[in-house]
């Protein structure tokens, strides 16, 4: 399984490059006053509206820092109907790819309802890689606010 690797502040995270479009550099996002705190606005891709989330924000509770190597990874985020939308993902140093065989990803011990998209680890040597699962970042509800079946990509 290839992965791209990036970063939440000091730790490490991992999705599998199967689900991203493209990376792109941080653009101007047009900020929604009455959206959650950890949707960091809006913005065209490709002539679509997409909505992007700061995954600092979802994990740790501060927003990505704006440094050089912070990007947006574009997903597609797969839907209920089958069909998969952009979803643009705020992330830190989003700068490595990393190969691991799905027989090497270690499942997480410690799990939660709250948190599903927390997914197996990766160990290296300097530490753990945690792999997020792009399809239970979102819940039911902040799915159908942000991503409405009625538009299509």
């Amino acid at each position: 399984m290839l992965l791209l690797l990036f970063h939440l502040g000091d730790e490490k995270y991992a999705i599998d490059c199967k689900q991203v479009v493209e990376i792109i550099p941080q653009v101007l996002l047009k900020k929604l006053y009455q959206a959650p705190e950890y949707v960091a606005g809006v913005f065209n891709y490709r002539g679509k509206i997409v909505p992007a989330i700061d995954l600092c924000f979802i994990i740790r509770g501060d927003c990505c820092r704006r440094c050089l190597s912070t990007r947006i990874m574009m997903v597609n985020y797969p839907m209920p109907n089958g069909t998969t939308r952009y979803l643009g993902l705020v992330a830190e140093r989003v700068t490595d790819t990393l190969y691991k065989p799905e027989s090497e990803l270690i499942p997480a011990e410690l799990s939660s309802n709250s948190t599903p998209y927390l997914g197996e680890m990766i160990p290296e040597q300097q530490g753990m890689i945690q792999r997020l699962r792009v399809e239970e970042l979102l819940s039911d509800s902040q799915r159908a606010w942000l991503l409405p079946e009625n538009r299509s990509n």
